[in-house]
């Protein structure tokens, strides 16, 4: 989705919509059937010219939609959290994103390549990774803006992006790559502690 569009106007109001967009899409994935945006368009009861304003190409439409059926929500990933500190917290947020990118790592392979290769600008993400790390970051007593470079760092070593370049930049298996990840995780954990003190 176009950032400038989001940033603009009624942004719930527009959130809603691509929420909408998205659900009608996966009725289609979900049955196994093709689509397009006027398809996306009839089933939610959208203009076409808003859904294109969203998703201007169905293939990027199609991939982020079947990655969002498999995405649990921030709130979700944040209530089943069992750790009562932060470290842990962010290490098992940090564990369910890489969990979920090696599941499906066929299909956000194939969401990114799509992303990159369209002429359009680049939708905006669900940045699901981020707004869980936000909410946990909101118990401590960081300051706003180191709770947002926190949550920016923390977000570089989880999920997709890290484990391609984990294992084909660096030759890794899947097991080394998230152990690799946890290990990164740990020590700005390290980090930090020495920089409190």
């Amino acid at each position: 989705m176009n950032k400038k569009y989001v940033s603009t106007g009624r942004t719930n109001q527009k959130l809603e919509t691509r929420s909408k967009i998205l659900d009608g899409a996966q009725y289609f994935l979900r049955k196994g059937l093709e689509f397009n945006l006027e398809d996306i368009a009839k089933r939610t009861g959208i203009s076409r010219a808003t859904v294109y304003r969203y998703f201007s190409n169905v293939d990027v439409l199609a991939a982020e939609a079947g990655l969002d059926i498999s995405t649990k929500s921030p709130e979700t990933i944040c209530q089943e959290l069992d750790s009562a500190n932060l470290e842990g917290k962010v290490l098992e947020i940090q564990n369910y994103f890489n969990t979920l990118a090696i599941d499906y790592e066929n299909l956000f392979r194939k969401y990114i390549s799509t992303v990159l290769d369209t002429n359009t600008s680049t939708p905006k993400r669900g940045a699901r990774r981020k707004k869980a790390l936000k909410i946990v970051l909101e118990e401590t007593n960081f300051s706003n803006n180191e709770r947002e470079n926190l949550s920016n760092l923390f977000t570089i070593l989880m999920g997709i992006e890290p484990l391609i370049v984990a294992k084909d930049v660096c030759g890794l298996n899947n097991k080394q790559s998230i152990e690799l990840m946890k290990w990164g995780m740990e020590l700005l954990f390290k980090g930090l502690t020495v920089s409190k003190k």
